[in-house]
């Protein structure tokens, strides 16, 4: 059979290009330390890795995510926890202040302190992150949530958005707690309702009996929606009988009116839909309005408090005076409550996130190592391979260094 020199030369460097391909291959395997590059290394086992690049891929993100979550819920956390030192404050100075031997004096200086503290508070409300965000406006996050009018109430300009971060396929956590609920809208001590106590003819001041409130809630919304408020309760200036009218002036307790209604303390009284206990008992003629008011705003009670501490000593009426230092200190504790489950919130909220994170470690662990085991090269095979195939490429050259130089003139 005739070689033509052409067709030598063509058939040797098609055979040291294949050798050259195949150093390379093994070359690009011992580099990357992976012995499947391409599907066309192992169909089967590429789909399988693509498939654990996606989940681990996916558990980054989760991963991303759940640091961020922790970033936002433990600022808020640390907020809340300051928050409830400022109030444990304002309540022991309350509880200072309740004291016939503090002055008038006393008494402004623990104002003074107490509205230092609301500053506190305001500011702790107006928190911002790293990046100066406000961490409780919702969703508005470069609005300033809270402000203080001329007055001293205290006003949000924030939303009730809830954001919230992917930390598993299946999970979103809260990344946030909005400044609404966690400081305007705190529970009434009482119940559904607010009171206030007018002065009457009878008595020079309000309340000389005393009388308070212990709870007052709507029990039937239905009954409660069609009926006009506010509520007023009398005492009958000769009798001591108990009625209540409704906004129109139309009595609504008790039922029938002709049947007198002599009030016993600790009595529940039940009209439209509401039920209220009062403690003590009214003296003839007193009178109060209760007004539908479910929550109440923390910076409300702390002004509240504030105001009474600034009353200084009363020597006239004491009973009312004692009536409102009692109804803000349950409110305070209230909030005290408040703000603490708030701080709990975010408190599991980050042992969700903590638990939520081994869990992605430990999926992490066991995907890479079964990603390994499909992937990961066998160096002592593949140093071999590439040795043999060196030695392929270095005897092609070889033998084609000597064979392209011969000629008939070598047998001559």
């Amino acid at each position: 059979m005739r070689v033509s020199t052409a067709q030598f030369y063509l058939q040797s460097s098609q055979q040291m290009s294949s050798k050259t391909s195949d150093v390379n291959e093994q070359m690009a395997y011992l580099t990357s330390g992976k012995r499947v590059l391409t599907a066309k290394d192992d169909a089967v086992s590429f789909g399988t890795l693509a498939g654990y690049k996606d989940d681990l891929a996916n558990i980054e993100k989760y991963k991303r995510n759940i640091n961020q979550a922790e970033s936002h819920n433990s600022l808020q956390e640390v907020a809340f926890s300051n928050a409830e030192d400022i109030l444990n404050n304002i309540k022991e100075q309350m509880l200072q202040a309740n004291n016939g031997a503090m002055s008038s004096e006393d008494l402004q200086a623990l104002a003074k302190q107490t509205r230092n503290n609301l500053d506190q508070l305001l500011d702790l409300a107006n928190s911002q992150n790293e990046n100066g965000d406000y961490i409780f406006s919702g969703y508005q996050t470069e609005q300033q949530p809270f402000s203080q009018q001329t007055d001293g109430s205290v006003s949000y300009s924030g939303d009730s958005g809830i954001r919230e971060l992917q930390i598993a396929k299946n999970i979103k956590i809260p990344t946030n707690q909005t400044g609404d609920a966690a400081f305007m809208k705190v529970d009434n001590a009482i119940g559904d309702f607010s009171v206030d106590y007018p002065p009457n003819a009878t008595f020079p001041s309000a309340n000389a009996s005393g009388v308070a409130i212990e709870s007052a809630n709507i029990v039937d919304r239905g009954a409660y929606n069609t009926s006009t408020g506010p509520h007023t309760f009398t005492t009958d200036p000769l009798t001591n009988n108990l009625t209540v009218t409704d906004g129109g002036g139309i009595p609504v307790f008790p039922l029938f009116p002709a049947i007198p209604a002599p009030h016993v303390a600790g009595q529940t009284v039940s009209f439209d839909g509401i039920e209220v206990t009062l403690s003590g008992n009214p003296l003839p003629g007193e009178s109060f309005t209760i007004n539908e008011k479910a929550d109440i705003s923390i910076f409300d009670t702390i002004n509240d408090a504030i105001t009474w501490l600034e009353q200084g000593s009363v020597s006239t009426n004491t009973e009312q005076h004692q009536v409102d230092y009692n109804a803000i200190l349950d409110q305070l504790n209230t909030s005290t409550s408040h703000i603490t489950s708030r701080r709990v919130d975010a408190g599991v909220r980050l042992q969700v996130l903590e638990n939520q994170e081994s869990r992605h470690l430990d999926s992490e662990l066991s995907i890479t190592t079964g990603k390994a085991n499909i992937e990961d090269l066998d160096f002592a095979k593949a140093i071999s391979q590439f040795e043999q195939s060196k030695i392929a490429l270095q005897a092609s050259q070889q033998a084609f260094s000597k064979v392209q130089g011969l000629t008939l003139f070598n047998y001559i």
